[in-house]
């Protein structure tokens, strides 16, 4: 599976250098509101130090990256559910997304201006999440009102009446101001939930646009607020310098990391939106690792070793007999699968094997 990651902010807040500089894909840009007038989408890959490592172990022909598919769309403004701005016609775009970054911007530039007058990130925070809603109470209403006439009917019987029970349910948490994912839901809703696509029903990464030279040491003040409204909401939160990140896009990889660590910093901000992206769903990697190829794979934390081999083909799940797993850091440590053996490092493990961040698995199958 690959995370895929709709971006949300309104005009001028970095979203679109943001995306330029993750997936270099040169999205327009412009310092006036809606530059971008078509959604933009970049699949690209999460960097893991873990499968460099491996590759440098194996030195295969092919290395492949777990991905993630970010699509960017037009700056949303307030009134947007009303057909204010173009960001409204695009947000179909990201209703398959898994997750959503709001982009708030956290810095100051006489040159760009601000589409509210000032910078104040936690309220275009809440101009964000509150234009989600009202999307998503327009999307519930016109299901309400065709699901409604089937249950009405009774040709729908008893899923019908249940799915407008939830719908209704939806509907007075978003207008209390609670979003979808705060909203409790019995297991039997769950898979209807997903099927809504709504909005305020993704996970959230709260993605504070600051200056550059602020990443190396305490938050700027203006950031300080949405890292607690993070905090308090269970959501991710990920300080990133967008133009940063698009000057590091032009350099080649070791020039890149090189200047990352001149700047005191460890990792890119593709690293620490794809980390928060994983954390936010829930999402683990674990390798398959030889001579001919190093792989990231990625599952739902929890999945089972049989889950794992359905990720890399179905028949490997079909047929499944065991897998033979070891940790990526002890075959690093042993030079090989050899090495790993002699330790009594590598196990074998049965179907309902809970599969661990990290694990380097091969799978046994009858064919």
């Amino acid at each position: 599976m690959s995370l895929s990651v709709g971006i949300v902010g309104l005009p001028n807040a970095g979203k679109s250098t943001l995306f330029n500089a993750l997936t270099r894909a040169h999205a327009a840009v412009g310092a006036f509101p809606f530059t971008t007038i078509d959604p933009s989408t970049g699949v690209v890959p999460v960097p893991d130090p873990r499968l460099e490592r491996l590759a440098e172990l194996f030195r295969p022909p092919r290395v492949i990256p777990a991905t993630v598919t970010f699509t960017d769309i037009a700056g949303l403004v307030r009134g947007a559910h009303r057909g204010e701005g173009l960001g409204n016609q695009f947000l179909g775009h990201i209703r398959s997304a898994d997750a959503i970054a709001f982009v708030l911007r956290c810095f100051a530039a006489s040159d760009v201006g601000h589409v509210e007058g000032e910078v104040d990130p936690l309220r275009d925070l809440e101009i964000l999440e509150l234009e989600l809603a009202l999307a998503d109470l327009t999307a519930l209403e016109r299901r309400l009102d065709r699901v409604g006439r089937v249950a009405r009917a009774g040709a729908g019987g008893k899923q019908a009446r249940s799915e407008v029970e939830l719908i209704e349910r939806l509907r007075q948490g978003l207008e209390r101001g609670e979003p979808a994912r705060r909203i409790e839901v019995a297991e039997e809703e769950a898979a209807l939930l997903r099927d809504f696509q709504l909005l305020t029903a993704k996970p959230v990464v709260v993605v504070g646009n600051v200056d550059e030279d602020t990443l190396q040491g305490e938050l700027p003040a203006a950031a300080l607020p949405l890292r607690e409204r993070a905090l308090e909401e269970g959501a991710e939160f990920v300080a990133v310098s967008a133009k940063l990140e698009a000057e590091l896009a032009e350099l080649e990889p070791a020039e890149a990391q090189e200047f990352l660590s001149q700047l005191g910093l460890a990792e890119t901000g593709l690293g620490q939106l794809s980390a928060a992206g994983y954390r936010a769903l829930s999402l683990i990697t674990f390798f398959t690792a030889g001579e001919k190829e190093v792989r990231a794979w990625t599952v739902r934390q929890g999945a089972t070793a049989v889950e794992a081999a359905a990720a890399i083909h179905t028949d490997f799940a079909k047929g499944f007999i065991r897998a033979e797993v070891c940790r990526w850091d002890e075959l690093e440590a042993a030079g090989g699968y050899a090495g790993v053996r002699e330790r009594g490092q590598r196990r074998l493990e049965g179907r309902d094997y809970l599969t661990q961040d990290g694990d380097v698995m091969h799978f046994l199958f009858n064919v």
